[in-house]
């Protein structure tokens, strides 16, 4: 099972590597030094906000603005890790704020394209979230930082391109293959999870038997 693991998460990791070749064309020379990898991240959290706050309280329902601002994030969360990579500014809180981020983006458009059609989806994904963001904070308080990792990466693509589909048919149910998609991304959470103790028992900070 371990092997195996790992050769999954070397096959995704080396597609991903193709991103941040591409986009470190542009970033390594030209790229504003002013403007650090969290900034961009930070408008992310905005966008999450100001998407909840549209959503729910002002109930603004503006396809071309909802959608706009939607993807305006998933392009924050596109570049802000290579930015960080290609300028040399990786950090612990970056990528704790990373994580953060992504689910402030999500959750609200979640909610809102699920809550119709599929509450009991929408009720395990949210779940799996805080299992997830349980899990990280109790090591944070321990001193022992878990990198996020390219299962939780492949989760948050596999969650855009649904949402972003989502957004584009609502009030419509989305197309079942979308579904899939969703229930697909809960075994990826399982294996970011499962990857991440696998990673703490290498570095000796956990102990267990054979997992």
């Amino acid at each position: 099972m371990k092997k195996l693991l790992c050769d999954l998460q070397f096959f995704l990791e080396k597609i991903d590597s193709y991103r941040d070749k591409v986009l470190f064309i542009f970033i390594k020379p030209y790229w504003p030094r002013k403007i650090i990898p969290n900034h961009i991240t930070y408008i992310r959290v905005v966008i999450g906000i100001l998407l909840f706050v549209l959503l729910f309280f002002l109930k603004i329902e503006n396809k071309p603005l909802i959608i706009s601002l939607f993807c305006i994030g998933l392009l924050t969360d596109l570049i802000d890790g290579p930015v960080a990579r290609g300028t040399n500014k990786v950090t612990e809180f970056g990528a704790m704020l990373d994580s953060t981020a992504d689910r402030i983006l999500i959750i609200p458009i979640a909610v809102y394209s699920l809550f119709n059609f599929h509450r009991w989806l929408l009720l395990v994904l949210i779940l799996v979230e805080i299992i997830n963001a349980i899990f990280s904070i109790y090591y944070k308080t321990k001193e022992i930082y878990i990198e996020s990792n390219i299962f939780g990466k492949t989760k948050m693509v596999l969650m855009s391109i649904v949402f972003a589909a989502a957004l584009i048919v609502f009030p419509n149910n989305l197309n079942i293959i979308f579904i899939y998609m969703l229930w697909l991304t809960l075994p990826f959470s399982a294996l970011s999870i499962l990857s991440k103790l696998l990673e703490l028992k290498n570095n000796d900070k956990i102990k267990f038997k054979n997992l």
